[in-house]
C-alpha cells in the first residue's frame, strides 16, 4: 500500500495496538489476528502489531494498514522499540505498512543512530518510518535531521525525563502538531472517548489505543484491585507480613 494512500485511510481515525503480554495466555498470533480483525471490523482503521510471527499471523486476516515493530531488550541501551536496523530488517520481511521505531534521545544497541536507521529503512526495506517519542525536542530531530515521516507521542511518560505523566500528553500532541509538517499521531494512555477527542482537537492526525481495548490481562487486574475482596486480601497479607521478622 503507498504511503499516501495509508495516510488517506488513517486520517482522523483510531488505530489500534493489539499486543499481549510475555507469558500471557493470549500471547500467541492466531490470538492476536483475531483481535486485530475484531479491532478492523468495528472500526479501527489500522493496527499496531509487535513481533514478525503475530505481523504475518494479522496480514492474513486484516486489510488495515499494518505498523509494525519488534520489541526488544539490550543489556547496553533502555531503548527497546525496533531498537536496531536488524530488527527492523527482521520486521519488514512481514510486510508491515509502516515500521515504528523508539525516537527519543537514549543511547542505542551496538551504536546505530537514529537517522543511520531510518535512511537504511527507507534505502533498503523501502517502508515509511514512525517515529516514536517522547518530547518536542525528539520530535523535531526525528523528522528534520533523522528523515522520520510520521512521528508519535507513543514514549511520553516512559523516558526519565518525562516519568510520572498520568493520561495522554495532550500538550506534546499540540507542540509537535504545531511545529512539524508530518502527521502526529497520539499514542499512550489514552483511556476514553473524551481523551480521544481532546487529542483530535489539539492537532492529532490520528489516534493510536492499546491497553484501554486490548489490554485484557492489566484491565482485569485493574477491576479486580477495586474489588472487596482483593482489599480484603491486601489487608491480610500486610498482617502477615507485620509478624513475619525481618532479615538482619
Amino acid at each position: 500500500m503507498k504511503f499516501d494512500e495509508i495516510l488517506t485511510r488513517w486520517r482522523g481515525g483510531l488505530i489500534v495496538s493489539c499486543q499481549a503480554a510475555a507469558g500471557s495466555p493470549l500471547a500467541r498470533p492466531d490470538i492476536i489476528a483475531a483481535i486485530a480483525l475484531t479491532a478492523a471490523q468495528n472500526g479501527a482503521v489500522g493496527v499496531r502489531i509487535d513481533g514478525a510471527i503475530n505481523i504475518r499471523a494479522v496480514r492474513k486476516l486484516v486489510r488495515v494498514p499494518v505498523i509494525g515493530i519488534a520489541k526488544m531488550t539490550h543489556r547496553d541501551s533502555e531503548v527497546y522499540i525496533t531498537p536496531t536496523y536488524e530488527s527492523a530488517m527482521r520486521i519488514a520481511a512481514s510486510e508491515p505498512d509502516v515500521i515504528a521505531v523508539d525516537g527519543t534521545s537514549r543511547v542505542r544497541p551496538n551504536g546505530e543512530s537514529l537517522g543511520s536507521i531510518i535512511s537504511r529503512i527507507h534505502s533498503e526495506l523501502k517502508l515509511p518510518v514512525m517515529a516514536d517519542v517522547a518530547t518536542l525536542e525528539e520530535g523535531i530531530v526525528a523528522v528534520e535531521e533523522a528523515g522520520a515521516d510520521l512521528v508519535s507521542t507513543t514514549l511520553s511518560g516512559y523516558t526519565l525525563e518525562t516519568l510520572g505523566a498520568d493520561g495522554p500528553d495532550i500538550q506534546l500532541v499540540r507542540q509537535l502538531a504545531n511545529r512539524l509538517n508530518v502527521p502526529v499521531i497520539c499514542e499512550g494512555r489514552l483511556r476514553s472517548s473524551d481523551d480521544a477527542r481532546r487529542a483530535f482537537d489539539n492537532g492529532a492526525f490520528a489516534i493510536v489505543v492499546g491497553t484501554a481495548i486490548t489490554g485484557v490481562d492489566w484491565l482485569v487486574r485493574h477491576y479486580a484491585s477495586a474489588t472487596p475482596l482483593a482489599r480484603q486480601e491486601e489487608s491480610g497479607s500486610e498482617k502477615a507480613t507485620m509478624g513475619v521478622a525481618p532479615n538482619l
